[in-house]
């Protein structure tokens, strides 16, 4: 028998996880009116994206087979009830090899997308707050390497790295670099000029509270929403890689290598092998411009306003 102590923390345990329920339901109900089609943009692209980081992080709950399995069914067989997706040239599940691919295209999106803000951010908030010979440097470096096509310089640097999971994904993080960076300093320079930061200043404020305080709280909004668009490209970027054999080992799970392989049997009518690595790459892609388009939107002041 739970003594009195117990009862009334037990209690008070559930009453505060129903309200904290309550809560979040009272903020979503609102927010789906205040913000209407951007919300619903900005929630299908949460839902794809989570369902695909469920399928990467758990794929034995839905894959049957082992991607790489070359026993799993009959060759190139078409879509029936125990291959949904068919079977490639090699015997293998596609299901199963389109739901482990998952976690290859989304751990790279994800790196490159990281590594990128994480030397892009901090260099474009020290370029522009110190300015001077420094911003002159940074700016010309990062102006050349924008220049470039982001595609073509990715090929360049992943064919002087070579395949690999570490390789793709550095070649694919430079391209974004001076994405943030350019973002960045261009805000960087403007909120520096703000009267809070000039009073900041004023009493004597380090230069390390100044950037961490008050220009990059007001940075960060943008950030995210940049931030969720390049993983829709670099998704797109790594599928390209691998499609032109400049991306991962034969032995990793890959929608874009798998695309690349079902082209050649499409001729005779095997239009499975191309169109569920295709669908998929489209689909999460989609998902993250969704996210980042509700993003923008919601961000948005001039929306807050209305």
């Amino acid at each position: 028998m739970a003594s009195p102590e117990t009862k009334p923390a037990t209690a008070g345990a559930r009453y505060s996880a129903a309200g904290a329920v309550a809560r979040l339901l009272g903020r979503f109900s609102s927010a789906r009116r205040k913000y209407g089609l951007e919300w619903w943009i900005l929630i299908a692209g949460a839902a794809v994206i989570l369902f695909s980081i469920y399928l990467a992080a758990f794929p034995a709950t839905i894959a049957r087979y082992d991607p790489l399995d070359q026993e799993a069914g009959p060759q190139m067989s078409a879509p029936s009830r125990a291959h949904p997706m068919g079977t490639d040239n090699l015997s293998r599940d596609v299901l199963s090899r389109m739901i482990h691919g998952s976690r290859t295209i989304l751990g790279v999106a994800f790196a490159a997308a990281i590594l990128s803000s994480l030397i892009g951010i901090p260099l474009g908030l020290l370029s522009g707050f110190v300015g001077g010979a420094l911003d002159r440097v940074l700016s010309l470096v990062m102006d050349s390497i924008y220049s470039f096509p982001g595609l073509i310089l990715a090929i360049a640097f992943a064919a002087m790295l070579g395949p690999g999971v570490v390789n793709i994904t550095l070649s694919v993080a430079v391209i974004y670099i001076p994405t943030y960076f350019r973002l960045v300093r261009g805000q960087t320079l403007s909120i520096k000029e703000e009267l809070y930061v000039e009073a900041a200043r004023a009493i004597g404020a380090p230069r390390r509270t100044i950037l961490g305080r008050y220009i990059f709280p007001n940075v960060i909004a943008t950030v995210v929403v940049v931030f969720s668009l390049n993983i829709a490209d670099a998704i797109m970027t790594e599928a390209a890689l691998s499609y032109i054999g400049l991306g991962l080992p034969a032995g990793i799970p890959d929608w874009g290598m798998d695309l690349s392989m079902g082209k050649k049997f499409l001729p005779s009518g095997v239009w499975w092998m191309i169109t569920f690595p295709g669908a998929m790459i489209s689909l999460l892609a989609l998902g993250f411009t969704m996210l980042g388009e509700g993003l923008s939107e919601i961000l948005n002041p001039r929306l807050l306003e209305k």
